[in-house]
């Protein structure tokens, strides 16, 4: 039986991940720039960035082209981090990320 897929939920799986992506790296860079972003709150943050990656996963081929396909229109951080995400070989979770070697990646191809 084929796969469905709902384009306009995984458009959403893509663009959600984009913007928690800028979210999460945000924290990071600046961990006191936002006293309501306490251990809990990052942890959920995380989960849904996770989730929304997932999601993407489940959708498999279409899920990867959605994604090309919003980069294409959005072509920053989040939404190239998203592709790289959706790579072979790309750490299952953002907690096995080396956040370092992200940025790098992310400022070496031009966002």
């Amino acid at each position: 039986m084929p796969k469905i897929v709902l384009r306009e939920i995984v458009r959403q799986h893509a663009e959600m991940a984009a913007f928690l992506w800028t979210v999460y790296d945000h924290h990071l860079l600046h961990p006191n720039e936002n006293p309501d972003m306490d251990e809990e709150r990052l942890a959920r943050l995380v989960e849904r960035l996770d989730a929304h990656i997932d999601g993407l996963r489940v959708a498999g081929e279409a899920g990867q082209k959605i994604a090309e396909e919003v980069y294409a229109e959005y072509p920053e951080a989040g939404e190239l981090f998203v592709l790289r995400m959706l790579q072979t070989g790309a750490p299952r979770t953002i907690g096995e990320l080396d956040v370092e070697k992200v940025r790098a990646y992310l400022a070496a191809n031009g966002v």
